[in-house]
């Protein structure tokens, strides 16, 4: 009886998903880098955010997936500063490299 309730119940590291997102749109220079580190801080995910030279943002998001695609809908929900146009995103699995989430 409630043992599907306890915390040794399945491998989290196993259960975390790697979230590769490319945002373009008008992200660079509004604080949408840093907009993203906050709510990935606030879900709790490791990664990075940074620029590329094209004019988009590039997301690496790990944690476990209900966190990630939390992430993801807010991505494109429209209330990220600037302008998002388009996210292309991608999951697979998590590597575990990442502590903490970092803006570059």
């Amino acid at each position: 009886m409630g043992r599907h309730d306890s915390p040794t119940h399945g491998n989290q590291a196993q259960d975390n998903v790697r979230l590769d997102a490319r945002v373009s749109g008008t992200v660079q220079a509004v604080g949408f880098r840093f907009w993203t580190m906050g709510q990935a801080e606030e879900l709790g995910l490791s990664g990075e955010v940074r620029n590329l030279d094209d004019g988009s943002v590039s997301v690496v998001a790990e944690g476990p997936e209900s966190k990630v695609r939390q992430l993801l809908e807010g991505l494109n929900s429209g209330r990220t500063p600037g302008r998002v146009d388009d996210v292309e995103a991608s999951m697979s699995e998590a590597s575990g490299k990442f502590r903490g989430f970092r803006a570059h």
